[in-house]
């Protein structure tokens, strides 16, 4: 008797939530009273055979970001709800969880650091207008390239000035200089040494990082020549404002580094807040290195990401 109650109970749920079955459909397949099935759903239930789980985007993402920021160390960490994992909607909804957050954070007086690249297009396309009073923007890398490939870099500084209805200071500079001894003597000029130390000194840092695949950016902005992008493709896994770091978020190559313009990494670890905005399967490793060497407090991403830099920390 009991077993066969337990089996209709079954049938009555499969029914119900499997098939999408109303209670009268129930009724009338199982040859059963419409309160019978009502009580058999109840009963199914009781006993178990049915488990009711209610997934909450919200709070699922909330748990994930504080696993994510006590893994790496980080200050906060926030996880944009991306529909699909695919490279330019990932973007999108970064840009959009990222300018949310820095609209959230600044205030009057602030001097923002700003990188260049896709996904701070992406950013500053979906700023929120918030007018400050005695604040900066300023770049925090050479952004001049005679490549076809776009860097967005005076796009990019253009659209947080207007947003913020402030000023921005440009470094008008090519990110790679043939020779150290070049870049020392450009460095002494007054006006670029004054937009450096800006960017040394900005309470709020907002970049993403690039990788060393081929289609990487800074590959195609034709800055490292053969011989340099073999070796950044065998000894880094990515960058931050065109500085090369390996796994463990140390230089790669301290000659490039040296012809670089632009912050250094050691600066990134002092600011307020230095953000980093990046997600998408082919970024995880230089994403999880540039946390490791420390040079971000807040991480900006998507789900797929969070959930795959726990995989390995």
């Amino acid at each position: 008797m009991q077993h066969n109650k337990n089996k209709l109970a079954i049938s009555a749920a499969k029914l119900y939530y499997q098939s999408g079955f109303s209670q009268a459909d129930i009724a009338k397949e199982l040859q059963l009273s419409r309160p019978s099935v009502s009580r058999l759903l109840q009963y199914a239930k009781d006993m178990g055979f049915v488990r009711i789980e209610i997934f909450d985007p919200i709070e699922d993402q909330g748990q994930l970001a504080q696993k994510v920021a006590s893994a790496y160390g980080l200050r906060q960490v926030c996880i944009a709800n991306a529909s699909i994992e695919d490279e330019e909607e990932v973007k999108k909804y970064i840009g959009q969880r990222g300018a949310a957050y820095i609209n959230e954070i600044i205030q009057d007086g602030d001097i923002i650091g700003v990188g260049w690249g896709t996904t701070l297009h992406s950013l500053s396309h979906q700023l929120i207008p918030h007018p400050l009073k005695g604040a900066q923007i300023v770049q925090l890398e050479g952004g001049i390239t005679l490549s076809t490939s776009e860097t967005y870099a005076n796009e990019i500084l253009e659209k947080f000035a207007k947003n913020y209805e402030t000023i921005a200071q440009y470094l008008p500079l090519p990110v790679l200089f043939d020779s150290k001894e070049v870049k020392e003597m450009v460095y002494r000029d007054r006006h670029i040494k004054r937009v450096l130390e800006l960017g040394r000194n900005a309470n709020i840092a907002i970049f993403s990082v690039g990788t060393v695949r081929d289609n990487a950016l800074f590959f195609r902005l034709g800055y490292a020549d053969t011989q340099e992008k073999a070796y950044l493709k065998s000894h880094a896994v990515g960058d931050i404002c065109s500085r090369f770091f390996d796994k463990d978020g140390n230089i790669s190559s301290q000659e490039l580094n040296d012809r670089t313009v632009g912050i250094a990494l050691d600066d990134l670890r002092n600011k307020e807040y230095s953000i980093l905005l990046s997600g998408g399967e082919g970024k995880i490793a230089s994403i999880r290195a540039a946390l490791k060497g420390g040079y971000a407090n807040v991480l900006i991403t998507d789900q797929f990401t969070a959930k795959r830099l726990l995989e390995e920390v």
